[in-house]
């Protein structure tokens, strides 16, 4: 009987001391040219589309959080807009809102897609980083499944490099693509035959951050994926939805706020409606036709395609109203900029 009772004993010792290990919690953000995968790796590791994700460099505008919860750690991503050299008064907002994100954070990972070699702009970022002495600072490889592994270990080699030329060290330096997730529905199950890389490298990389965090209980509770309001997260995902037809001709120019979101009255309880009405702004007449579409089609298909994201988001049936209007040069408009929430 002794024998037999001293294996259990030694695993609740096991379990006992893995209770003690303690819970951290904390902020990490991705730096990197705008486009360098940060929104799609904040999505892969979140499990849910909570960052707007586009192939249009400057896409994200909203200081976006998505929050990974595990037994460990609760690590909460914050999503910068990438740093730019800035044209506009609108780029000199995003580059001031980008260092102060940087000064705030417990762990900066920087990206840098496998498929571009190391460039100016990169360099700039890094040398902005070395700036920051205290925090601990990651390499991220992004969009490895675009290259042969030759040029990923020549990139890796790289960008360990040009941290020393900088006078810093890396915590780590960690190669992930994020798009096999993405592929299989987001939640990183690859159990449906697919590529099982994406899901084991964006786990690993929450657990060589998972370390890097402060020791200190959740920050938020357990079905939170972000903190951002409901109607700014409506709003991104409109406005997604918006860029995706209109390829080059209005990367930067459209703008969505959400006027109101209300549930419909006089609906059983069985089967709410809620009512959005949200207006997408553009800054020139000549742009609405765009945006609208032949007979109204491009703005419907804008209205379909959001609806689903947005009802995948708050878990209830949508209506959705949409208008266009025009904010002449609101980019370059102090007054139209705070009235759009930059």
């Amino acid at each position: 009987m002794g024998a037999m009772s001293a294996r259990p004993n030694t695993e609740a010792a096991a379990q006992q001391a893995e209770n003690n290990a303690p819970h951290r919690a904390g902020f990490a953000c991705f730096v990197g040219r705008p486009n360098a995968g940060k929104s799609t790796l904040t999505n892969a590791l979140v499990g849910q589309k909570v960052a707007i994700t586009s192939n249009r460099p400057q896409t994200t505008r909203h200081t976006v959080r998505g929050i990974v919860h595990r037994d460990d750690a609760q690590l909460i991503l914050v999503d910068t807009p990438g740093l730019h050299k800035p044209r506009t008064l609108l780029g000199e907002r995003l580059n001031d809102v980008v260092r102060t994100t940087w000064a705030e954070v417990d762990v900066i990972g920087f990206c840098l897609p496998a498929d571009q070699k190391l460039g100016p702009g990169d360099k700039f970022i890094v040398k902005e980083l070395a700036g920051i002495k205290k925090t601990p600072k990651i390499a991220i490889i992004t969009k490895t499944d675009l290259v042969e592994s030759k040029v990923l270990a020549e990139q890796l080699l790289a960008v360990a490099a040009l941290a020393d030329e900088l006078g810093f060290e890396w915590a780590e330096i960690v190669p992930v693509s994020a798009v096999e997730e993405e592929r299989e529905g987001g939640r990183g199950s690859s159990d449906k035959g697919g590529d099982k890389r994406g899901a084991g490298q964006v786990g690993l990389l929450a657990d060589l951050i998972a370390p890097l965090l402060p020791e200190s209980p959740p920050l938020y509770p357990e079905g939170d994926l972000t903190d951002e309001p409901e109607m700014v997260m409506v709003a991104e995902l409109i406005r997604e939805a918006a860029l995706e037809g209109v390829r080059d001709e209005l990367p930067h120019s459209i703008a969505v706020v959400v006027e109101e979101m209300l549930p419909r009255e006089d609906r059983p309880a069985d089967k709410p409606l809620l009512d959005i009405h949200a207006n997408v702004y553009i800054e020139r007449p000549s742009q609405k036709g765009i945006i609208i579409g032949p007979k109204g089609k491009r703005l419907k298909d804008v209205g379909t395609k959001s609806r689903k994201h947005i009802e995948a988001l708050l878990g209830t049936p949508v209506f959705l109203d949409l208008h266009v209007k025009v904010a002449k040069d609101w980019q370059r408009d102090p007054k139209q900029l705070r009235k759009l929430g930059f």
